[in-house]
């Protein structure tokens, strides 16, 4: 194990403690947070995600990662989906790919109309403001990615068939349109951009550094949560330690494990 896993690791164990804090905090306070993750393809929001949540208990958080809507919702308000998504008290929310899905992916594709596009982004920074007002806390997080870098990534999940399901035909497609997308993002974070509801950029040219330089700012970003975590102190057990006795109708699995 190199130098840079073994100080990233140790980082990481560190953030995942206030992690857990800013988890109780919310748990105790009632308040609602919001994260939401956008990026180009293969820019590391999975990963980010999956390192956040690590060591949170999972009655506590929620991932939404929604797929292409179905007839019935392509007929519903737009944000409708996502409002289903939201955080009750004491929840966290963490968004990969949100609403904004029409801000940038959705028009560079051709997935909306040109009306649908103009009226969502009228309407975004309306809707967000009646979330915070409602005392949500919403950060927004932009994972910026180089060209070269990205296709780096696309050919090791090419090569890799334990990441190749990673690979849809969007992202292949997105390929032609990355200079397509910068544009669309930069006019995506210009009228969106609000003091309750504001966007971060977060350079994820190297997924460890970025995700380190996120959570910091995540943290830093939310009230007080300094929660400390109790400490636990288990009684003495009684007796002697059993042996677990499983009914003869069970079968158990072999051990094929080596030494």
């Amino acid at each position: 194990m190199g130098k840079k896993t073994k100080t990233y690791r140790h980082v990481m164990a560190e953030l995942q403690l206030e992690l857990a804090g800013l988890h109780r905090w919310l748990r105790r306070s009632g308040h609602r947070l919001v994260v939401v993750f956008e990026g180009r393809d293969a820019a590391g929001k999975g990963g980010t995600i999956k390192a956040i949540t690590e060591s949170m208990d999972t009655r506590g958080y929620r991932i939404a990662a929604l797929g292409k809507p179905s007839e019935t919702e392509s007929s519903q308000w737009y944000f409708q989906r996502y409002v289903d998504h939201l955080p009750s008290a004491g929840e966290i929310v963490l968004f990969d790919r949100s609403w904004y899905n029409r801000a940038v992916i959705e028009p560079a594709m051709g997935f909306c109309s040109k009306a649908q596009y103009k009226a969502f982004m009228s309407a975004v920074p309306a809707f967000e403001k009646l979330l915070t007002d409602d005392g949500i806390i919403l950060l927004k997080y932009w994972l910026a990615v180089d060209q070269e870098e990205q296709e780096d990534r696309f050919e090791d999940r090419a090569k890799d068939p334990l990441k190749r399901w990673k690979l849809s035909p969007v992202d292949m497609a997105s390929r032609d349109k990355y200079e397509e997308i910068g544009h669309l993002r930069d006019l995506m974070i210009e009228r969106t951009h609000r003091p309750s509801a504001p966007w971060f950029v977060v350079d994820y040219n190297d997924q460890k550094r970025g995700r380190v330089n996120l959570i910091r700012h995540l943290l830093e970003q939310v009230p007080r949560h300094d929660e400390s975590i109790p400490e636990t102190k288990l009684p003495k057990l009684k007796g002697k330690p059993k042996t677990e006795h499983v009914t003869r109708k069970a079968e158990w699995v072999p051990d094929t494990w080596e030494d």
